[in-house]
């Protein structure tokens, strides 16, 4: 996503954002869209033809006609139920459970008006939903050429939510849509991971199967959360505010943000450390002055001196790319500034800005997360009217301020659409009333990895929000998959410690699944195309083939070793050795070798003082321990010290 703006108007892009999706259009009629033959009668938008109704449960059907009017609502083989508009016209029948079934028609009347849908089923039901890698469609995922010729399934329903963010719940979509059965035609489109979750559960469970998919590529968790649990968390009262106040008044809550950004701005540039050669041809983390671990502000400065022709003759100047934001200056005033990791970096230059002698450049930066600064071929330099560059490689010093720890969180926009409070559970969610379903999916966490401990917070209340609403139980995360630098020594990785956050929370509830994805993504890229396999582990904890739990834990009588012993057959590859554990004493971390013993049974050497242990605990690890599927054992950071005394643990269980 690329945006340019000024200083006061700064959009913080913390992970990359996939291209807005199309979805393919359908004709719209009075039967698939449910409105009624007089214009006064219709059912809500999630109701069309071929859509799925979750099954053995009560199935509401939802609409709208004239105040005070009376509907009748019936499915084929079914007594009609009969109910009565409010005074707003908004209705709610409420149909006997049934079994799975095809080929029914659902036929809604008030007076004469009347809503036919065709082909409906009766199934299982499931959301998936988060941020780009749910949304990644199956025309880009591995092997998509073969899955889109063998999509045709007609027990198999899609029906894709288009992209709609608001400040309030709403109650339509975007744009029209509707129900489809899987075909090449429908399924090129919709999400990967959701349509190979969606095959594999039509091969366990042998029913109908309904496949809703509701996405935003770099969304936030706090956009899915619904406005009363948002409301309960103190800390987000005065962003719930703002949110209410740009409702109302834009402009008035603009301002209010900008004066925050401002002062975020000056906290982080209020320390400096000492200077150091800065060399913009490469990120900050790949230098030798000691950043590689840093995330946060960063100025750069560089003198260049100028002939009187040379000044007058310049009027940009190109910088290259810069990860994440910047505001540049020239002889102190703002030429630019820019948002966007991958974004060039081209200012214009005011007339006489520039002057003979010696021009101070100076380049604000702030990286959110992984890599950070300028970096890149280039080109930077000043360039004149005529296109003659005057290269500005060399010469540039470095002083960072505050780290992004300790500045605080990046202040973000609450009505932004991906990383609001709320807006995608009122555009994207609201909209689909309260229907039964069968399971969420949900694969989301990259855009929230540089605060875990918030994550911790948010995800158990956004599963007992979706269960409220959608009457459901299970619930499956995608653990996050590999990505970004590959490392030899071990490391602090707030994706690690989300990846933890994500398991603990699955732990806490035998309805809550997890996928484990640490072998099937790619250090150099965010969206890794294989889909399918995310699919297959999606299915399979949906259906509660996959629960991993960590193993039970023995420390020997005079501490030399850690025992595991897991509760499903192991398998390593390559031998009897198995990579990525780590054992740690006050925080300092070192990798050890790990032996299988059994075919369930690893035990990990142990030195004095050693009080935690982690396994797979960076961006990229790699992974030869797998269960007897071959499913990845999960990555995980556990105490060796009680609860109650601090001491050593002798025998205990994993979180």
């Amino acid at each position: 996503m690329q945006a340019t703006m000024t200083s006061k108007t700064f959009q913080v892009l913390a992970t990359i954002l996939i291209a807005s999706l199309a979805y393919p259009a359908t004709a719209s009629t009075s039967a698939n869209r449910g409105a009624g033959i007089l214009g006064d009668f219709e059912l809500a938008e999630i109701y069309t033809d071929h859509m799925v109704l979750q099954r053995d449960h009560p199935i509401p059907v939802t609409g709208k006609a004239l105040p005070n009017a009376e509907v009748s609502v019936r499915l084929d083989g079914q007594a009609e139920v009969v109910v009565v508009a409010n005074a707003a016209g908004e209705w709610t029948a409420v149909l006997p459970a049934r079994g799975a079934a095809t080929g029914l028609r659902l036929i809604a009347r008030s007076g004469p008006a009347s809503v036919i849908l065709t082909n409906v089923a009766v199934g299982d039901v499931f959301l998936c939903s988060g941020q780009s890698n749910m949304e990644f469609p199956l025309r880009l995922a591995t092997d998509a050429d073969n899955a889109i010729a063998s999509s045709a399934r007609d027990e198999l329903r899609l029906f894709k939510v288009p992209r709609q963010s608001s400040a309030i719940p709403l109650t339509g979509f975007a744009s029209v849509t509707s129900w489809h059965v899987s075909n090449p035609q429908s399924v090129r489109e919709f999400s990967a991971a959701c349509y190979f979750m969606g095959v594999e559960l039509l091969n366990s469970r042998r029913v109908p199967i309904g496949l809703i998919a509701s996405s935003w590529g770099g969304s936030f968790i706090e956009a899915w959360l619904g406005s009363e649990v948002l409301a309960a968390d103190e800390k987000l009262a005065r962003g719930l505010d703002m949110l209410t106040l740009w409702h109302r008044d834009p402009d008035s809550a603009e301002r209010n943000w900008q004066s925050e950004m401002d002062a975020y701005f000056a906290r982080g540039f209020s320390r400096v450390g000492p200077e150091a050669v800065a060399d913009p041809s490469r990120i900050w983390e790949e230098w030798e002055a000691g950043f590689a671990e840093f995330d946060g502000f960063g100025t750069y400065s560089r003198t260049v001196n100028l002939t009187k022709q040379q000044a007058l003759a310049a009027k940009v100047l190109s910088l290259g790319t810069i990860d994440d934001l910047d505001e540049t200056f020239v002889n102190g005033r703002l030429v630019g500034s820019s948002a966007g990791w991958n974004l060039p970096r081209r200012y214009e230059l005011p007339e006489g800005l520039l002057v003979p002698g010696d021009n101070q450049i100076e380049v604000r930066v702030l990286d959110t997360g992984g890599g950070g600064g300028i970096y890149g071929a280039g080109p930077r330099s000043l360039i004149s009217a005529s296109g003659v560059s005057l290269p500005l490689d060399g010469g540039w010093r470095f002083r960072p301020g505050q780290s992004l720890a300790d500045a605080g969180p990046v202040p973000r926009k609450p009505w932004m659409p991906t990383s609001g409070l709320g807006t995608l559970a009122n555009g994207m969610i609201a909209p689909l009333g309260r229907i039964p379903l069968a399971g969420v999916a949900w694969y989301q966490g990259e855009s929230n990895a540089s605060d875990p401990t918030a994550y911790e917070e948010f995800l158990p209340k956004l599963i007992a929000e979706w269960r409220d609403r959608f009457d459901t139980r299970p619930f499956v995360i995608v653990q996050l998959a590999n990505f970004g630098q590959l490392s030899s020594n071990p490391q602090q990785s707030n994706w690690a410690e989300l990846r933890e956050v994500q398991r603990r929370v699955a732990a806490t509830d035998p309805d809550i699944g997890l996928a484990i994805t640490i072998d099937i993504g790619d250090p150099y890229d965010i969206h890794p195309a294989n889909k399918r396999s995310v699919g297959l582990r999606l299915a399979s904890a949906m259906d509660g083939r996959s629960r991993d739990v960590l193993p039970r834990m023995t420390i020997a009588a005079d501490g030399s070793s850690l025992q595991l012993d897991y509760y499903h057959d192991l398998l390593v590859v390559g031998g009897l050795g198995v990579i990525g554990f780590e054992a740690c004493r006050l925080g300092n971390c070192r990798f050890v070798d790990a032996r299988l013993l059994d075919q369930r049974t690893i035990s990990i050497p142990l030195e004095p003082g050693d009080d935690t242990i982690r396994y797979l605990w960076s961006n990229s690890p790699i992974s030869n321990l797998f269960d007897g599927g071959g499913t990845p054992v999960t990555p995980f950071e556990s105490s060796l010290r009680s609860l109650d005394d601090g001491s050593l643990l002798k025998v205990g269980k994993g979180l």
